[in-house]
């Protein structure tokens, strides 16, 4: 697979994950503390596809390099927010299991092209 190809498919797999997360999130039960979650983890969810994006249509490497960090950072969060979601069980864990793969799965995929993109 080249580059723009890989690419294109991350960027739909992640706006594919924005939409699990705003439907996980959308579940989560009605109370103040689940509130909070709600919000951290739509705005961390929705912020690694917004990033990668950017980083897709970045005026530099630095750039580039910059936005893929911080999808690492919003991926990385996201999954702390899902591990809060199952210690707590606000859902049930098999409603959590895809989202949570999901979650894990991007986050090895950035940090892996974070890694690479350390070595240029």
């Amino acid at each position: 697979m080249e580059n723009k190809e890989f690419a294109k498919n991350l960027e739909l797999r992640t706006l594919q994950f924005a939409v699990s997360v705003i439907k996980t999130s959308a579940s989560l039960p009605k109370s103040v503390e689940a509130t909070v979650i709600r919000n951290q983890i739509t705005k961390s969810g929705t912020s690694i596809e917004a990033n990668y994006r950017e980083a897709n249509r970045s005026r530099s490497k630095k750039d580039f390099k910059n936005k893929i960090n911080i999808s690492v950072s919003e991926a990385s969060e996201t999954v702390y927010w899902l591990d809060i979601i199952f210690e707590l069980n606000w859902l049930e864990a098999n409603a959590l299991n895809g989202i949570m793969k999901e979650s894990k799965e991007l986050l090895a995929i950035f940090t892996s092209i974070s890694n690479k993109l350390k070595k240029l």
